[in-house]
């Protein structure tokens, strides 16, 4: 049987011609993209501007006819009377005055939408980015690359979009005008258009290479925009302008933004010296080839052949022509510029969150009951760093068990925390709450069980009852329940003498009176905010780490009153609140190295021991050194006020 040879492939097209098509392709999805946001946002917005574009395209052409008609009145009426032609003549300059009434109030209006369409639009597209933001898995926030496609898309959340669509109507209006201005051209000098149109080509090709060149140095330099807007930050932040001030470091920071500006401005004037230097050498091409189609022109009405109107009317086609051109190449350029830096939010938005759920159907937390959680050999690595924070944890925290994490700096008690929460998922192993893996329940349901303090808790400019408010958001705010977490806290005492006790707005970023709490003043809020919350699990790292010795034990206290049945994980760096827990869990490099109650570790002599023993000794040695003549007067604790730190 007779085997046809197998098909040759056709041979592939220049690589510069398959880079165009793809470009061009990439381009119009951007394109879509963009209408699609605008028409998210406003549809009305299209349609008024595909109204203005008709408008925009034909009134040209208009105003070049009455031009054209004005002028061949006048060299028919020179050397006649006056009187008969005045009644045309006045006829034509009221439709000219008419004409140039509806022009401008098409463009002031075409403004006005514009103007109203802007800012609506950006409401629409930074609120996107925030219920995209909302979604992000916290292990972005630790990428850079992350940061890149943040900072970009809320950069070209202003009027990026709206520039794009309006360049792409503007696109419709000169193509009218060009259509009308070549037809009528081609009547007289048929080979003058497509002149103008190729002597454009350059123009177009020089632009493509310069737009494409500098959207890749703005994406691949915004490290050192951020960096810029990092140390301008440094000198302005009122939170740091202590220690600037007192340290000197301004001039530091100012420094360290000049040599970062330098370095991203030295590329950036590069490429903009360039595109000056081929666009003055295309202006040069563009002028000899108007003048090369206007002699002819000025010839032929020179010979009689045209009238005056006549070279009004195809000069002005010539000109109009070409710029319309050149125009249509400026705003596709302005198009496909607006589309590649589109790709940043469109990256950010394609961002697609990991910590999900496993099943199709998530399971949901049964709260207001015992929980048991199981570590299962944990191991974790941040993203992009091959280090194990934690490494082969296993243990079991009983319903109802008060647990404390004991370590130096970095040993891993947070990020225990941050998996157990699921902030992250593990790297191996898994996590049972309740016999099941977090990864099987609904995300919501599973942050509902818990109650939690970071050490880098927020703060937020808010009045004093909203921030409280904030630790269980998704009831109406009770204020008697406010009062009594405040109460809890040992936050109720400075509350009450603040201006207006609960409403007092916090935070001078808004509001010129608003209260600025101590450190100490705004952990106690963010210790508030966790009693406030129906939560089954309360986990707290190192909330007391701003308060002195005795405003700290006040709140174990009330933690250990309050908590009644519920399971309790915290984090603290003074031993003597360990004392209480069923379980002390002692973290050295990822790993659980001691566990049990205090008694019992003691009693092994280990790291906890010596720890323990360690920071007594300091509380001893700062009892006996403290003056004798005032030790009746003190009370125990108070001789105790330094923060200590393990």
């Amino acid at each position: 049987m007779f085997t046809p040879p197998p098909l040759r492939k056709k041979p592939e097209g220049p690589k510069n011609f398959r880079e165009f098509w793809q470009s061009l392709k990439d381009t119009f999805r951007r394109l879509l993209y963009i209408y699609q946001l605008v028409w998210d946002a406003r549809p009305s917005v299209i349609l008024l501007m595909a109204l203005f574009s008709l408008f925009n395209g034909v009134l040209p052409v208009i105003s070049t006819y009455i031009s054209k008609m004005i002028l061949d009145i006048f060299v028919q009426a020179s050397g006649q009377e006056w009187q008969n032609w005045i009644g045309v003549v006045v006829g034509l300059l009221v439709a000219s005055a008419v004409f140039s009434f509806c022009q401008n109030l098409v463009q002031s209006t075409n403004s006005l939408v514009s103007t109203l369409s802007n800012e609506s639009l950006v409401f629409s597209i930074r609120l996107k980015i925030m219920k995209k933001a909302k979604t992000v898995d916290l292990a972005c926030f630790d990428l850079p690359e992350f940061y890149s496609k943040l900072e970009n898309a809320n950069r070209e959340a202003g009027g990026r979009p709206l520039q794009v669509l309006s360049n792409t109507f503007s696109i419709f209006s000169s193509l009218i005008t060009t259509v009308s201005f070549i037809v009528m051209l081609c009547s007289v000098m048929p080979w003058a258009p497509p002149l103008l149109i190729l002597v454009s080509v350059p123009g177009l090709l020089v632009s493509i290479r310069f737009r494409k060149k500098m959207v890749s140095y703005m994406r691949w330099h915004s490290k050192e925009r951020r960096q810029m807007d990092y140390y301008n930050n440094l000198v302005t932040d009122k939170d740091l302008v202590k220690e600037v001030k007192l340290f000197s470091l301004a001039d530091t920071f100012i420094g360290k933004f000049r040599a970062v500006f330098q370095k991203y401005y030295r590329g950036f004037r590069q490429l903009v010296f360039k595109d000056w230097f081929f666009n003055s050498l295309f202006n040069l091409l563009v002028a000899a080839v108007l003048l090369v189609i206007q002699i002819p022109l000025a010839c032929r009405i020179l010979q009689g052949t045209l009238q005056i109107g006549d070279f009004s009317l195809y000069s002005s086609a010539v000109n109009n022509i070409y710029y319309s051109v050149a125009h249509i190449l400026a705003l596709s350029m302005g198009i496909y510029e607006g589309t590649l830096f589109i790709d940043n939010m469109i990256a950010f938005m394609e961002q697609r969150p990991s910590v999900v759920p496993s099943l199709p159907e998530p399971l949901r937390v049964e709260k207001n009951k015992p929980h048991v959680i199981e570590f299962q050999h944990v191991s974790f690595c941040y993203p992009a760093s091959e280090k194990k924070v934690l490494d082969d944890v296993s243990v079991t925290i009983a319903s109802g068990e008060t647990v404390v994490l004991v370590g130096l700096n970095g040993a891993g008690k947070t990020t225990f925390l941050k998996l157990l929460t699921r902030l992250y998922d593990p790297t191996e192993g898994r996590i049972l709450l309740d016999g099941h893996d977090l990864k099987e329940y609904s995300v919501e349901s599973l942050y509902s069980v818990f109650g939690i303090i970071f050490q880098d808790f927020g703060k937020f400019a808010f009045s004093v009852e909203e921030n409280i408010a904030f630790g269980q958001i998704d009831k109406p705010i009770d204020s008697e329940a406010i009062r009594n977490a405040a109460e809890s806290s040992s936050a109720d005492g400075f509350i009450q003498k603040l201006r207006d006790g609960y409403q007092t707005p916090l935070m001078r970023i808004f509001e010129e009176d608003g209260a600025e709490l101590s450190v100490g003043q705004w952990q106690k809020l963010a210790v508030s905010r966790a009693f406030y919350r129906d939560s089954d699990i309360l986990i707290l790292d190192e909330p007391t780490a701003s308060l002195d010795a005795i405003a700290e034990q006040e709140i174990f206290d009330q933690f250990d009153r309050l908590r009644g049945n519920k399971t309790t994980i915290f984090v603290s760096h003074r031993l003597s609140s360990a004392t209480i827990a069923d379980q002390i869990l002692v973290m050295e490099q990822g790993r659980i190295i001691e566990r049990g109650d205090h008694k019992t570790l003691l009693a092994q002599a280990g790291k906890y021991a010596e720890l323990f023993h360690v920071q007594a000794a300091r509380y001893l040695s700062a009892e006996e050194t403290a003056p004798q003549e005032n030790s009746c007067n003190e009370r125990p604790a108070e001789s105790v006020q330094r923060k200590e730190k393990i």
